[in-house]
């Protein structure tokens, strides 16, 4: 007897295992096909509340995983694409198309699907060789994993016999279903199982199997799907914990939800479900799917009209506190890549993206640092903005690291053909970026040899290299204004022609310079610490060249 129940609780398990594992693979095939036509919908169908719920559930039915709308909604409010508002009404309608997912569940045990799923497999695998319908064969894997894993779990449950088991059935009978405290502990059970195996799904499927079986009572079970609910956001949450702001809000928006939810349910219980009893009929599987879609779409039909008081709620309760460096103007780690809720790698490329954008910022703030030294005399302030641009040389080392470790994990997802060029692009773009950031460098060091010596420049000097110097912020600007908008929009032509004009008069004023020192105008010395300055000019203009011809593809 021992030997059988270890069988069936292997079974149980493997049959999970494979439910989330299909799960998983379909959420991440669709969001690899659809991922830039995805991001599409959410950055302009949220022109209100309203668009905004209706593209929460749009997008979740179609990817079958609310984290991965979090996600997507998250970053683009972190990159300033989407109000905290519009994200909060994007979230709840992810809450609606998370439902669809019970409604599979339901699907599967009702008739033995595992008669249909071994030509799925057939049809897949041919699929996944034809490289021209790979994506949908993978998608079709994932397909037969979770049917696969719905059959063989209902299988399971038929054969223990659950209701028959003397020890399952007093396990359950020992709980008062009278009792408020049993509804809460049970609430309880359903938010930690959700936690612990970090899929409701799995735990919706557990549910639908202990129900329908006759083992667990109705309220019970709906008591663990309402722990479900909470146990995802508590998930998020902790997630959130090491992201940005404006992440903490989004995911404490998502558990206020929830919460919310939970509280008013409570209030109704008894009635609430005997309601959705009668609406589903007899099969308990099916009123634990009515139910989870009741919940939601009525929460969300409250909440929807108090999206703005919800958005003053969060602000207060998780307020702003952006690191910053010690001169108190520039943060010292990265804005958009924290380590939190980026768990879907196409969506991950545009945290990168944003980061990149930041990075070439930073460079630009740091050449302007080096043209105001240009004209400083020696001391005390000298010394300190000279220092403030050795630190930004350590944050753009810093930041060319911190973002190539993660495209590199990124790169090593299920993405598509695009985004695999995509992370090129930025690999090149960032050692780029950090090289400009090695030139104004090398051009504040210049200028501090300078200061060691007792020569200076002359009037006409200073005025050549300000020229010199606003064509490369010129090139900087119009590099920062092509990466901060749509590529399509933008061409290389700009930046070549102010290259053109850096390198022309970069080799005018190294002309010039052979024939003022020539002419002991003044010291081969001094000439050469000009000479370096109009050669580190020149190197930056190739750069920003770079930069661009590498975000144009």
């Amino acid at each position: 007897m021992d030997n059988e129940y270890l069988i069936f609780g292997m079974r149980l398990l493997g049959s999970l295992a494979l439910l989330m594992f299909g799960m998983k693979l379909m959420s991440e095939t669709l969001q690899k096909m659809a991922g830039p036509q995805l991001r599409h919908v959410l950055g302009r169908m949220t022109t209100n509340r309203f668009t905004g719920m209706l593209t929460g559930v749009g997008v979740t039915a179609a990817v079958q995983s609310s984290t991965a709308t979090t996600v997507m909604t998250v970053s683009f409010v972190s990159a300033g694409l989407l109000t905290l508002a519009q994200a909060i009404s994007i979230i709840m309608g992810a809450n609606i198309g998370t439902t669809l997912t019970a409604w599979i569940i339901w699907a599967g045990s009702t008739f033995n699907i595992t008669d249909y799923v071994w030509p799925a497999f057939l049809v897949a695998f041919i699929l996944i060789y034809r490289q021209r319908w790979k994506n949908v064969g993978d998608f079709l894997f994932g397909l037969s994993f979770l049917l696969l894993g719905l059959g063989t779990l209902r299988q399971t449950g038929a054969d223990m016999h659950l209701d028959q088991n003397e020890a399952v059935v007093s396990f359950f009978a020992s709980f008062d279903p009278e009792s408020f405290r049993t509804t809460l502990l049970f609430l309880l059970i359903g938010g930690v199982l959700t936690m612990c195996v970090q899929s409701s799904a799995a735990v919706m499927a557990i549910t639908m199997l202990l129900c329908s079986s006759g083992a667990l009572p109705i309220y019970q079970g709906i008591a663990l799907v309402m722990g479900e609910n909470i146990g995802t956001t508590v998930t998020s949450n902790i997630v959130a914990y090491s992201a940005g702001t404006q992440a903490r809000r989004a995911a404490f928006a998502h558990m206020f939800f929830n919460l919310f939810g939970v509280c008013w349910i409570l209030l109704i219980f008894r009635p609430f479900v005997n309601m959705v009893c009668w609406l589903a009929g007899d099969n308990l599987s099916m009123v634990l799917a009515t139910f989870h879609t009741c919940f939601n779409v009525i929460n969300t039909s409250i909440l929807i009209w108090f999206i703005p008081q919800i958005e003053r709620l969060v602000c207060r309760v998780i307020k702003s506190n952006p690191q910053t460096a010690d001169d108190g103007e520039e943060p010292t780690r990265l804005r958009y890549i924290n380590g939190g809720l980026m768990e879907t790698p196409e969506i991950s490329l545009l945290q990168a993206q944003k980061e990149i954008g930041l990075f070439g910022q930073r460079t630009q703030r740091m050449f302007g640092m080096v043209r105001e030294l240009l004209h400083m005399k020696p001391g005390e302030e000298f010394v300190k903005l000279f220092s403030r641009i050795e630190k930004y040389e350590g944050i753009c080392d810093s930041m060319e690291y911190e973002i190539g470790i993660y495209l590199e994990q990124v790169s090593d997802a299920h993405l598509s053909d695009e985004s695999k060029s995509k992370i090129r692009r930025m690999l090149r773009e960032i050692s780029e970026l950090e090289s400009i950031g090695d030139a104004c460098y090398n051009m504040a060091r210049t200028l501090n040899r300078k200061q060691e010596g007792l020569e200076d420049f002359t009037a006409a000097q200073y005025e050549h290299l300000e020229q010199l110097m606003q064509l490369c912020d010129d090139s900087l600007t119009q590099m920062n204004t092509t990466m901060s908008g749509p590529r399509e929009e933008y061409s290389l032509n700009r930046t070549q022609d102010i290259e053109l004009a850096i390198n022309s008069l970069r080799a005018e004023l190294k002309s010039r310079n052979l024939d003022d020192v020539n002419a002991h105008q003044y010291s081969y010395t001094i000439g050469t610490t000009y000479t370096d300055l109009l050669n580190e000019c020149e190197k930056l203009g190739d750069y920003v060249v770079n930069v661009v011809e590498a975000r144009l593809g």
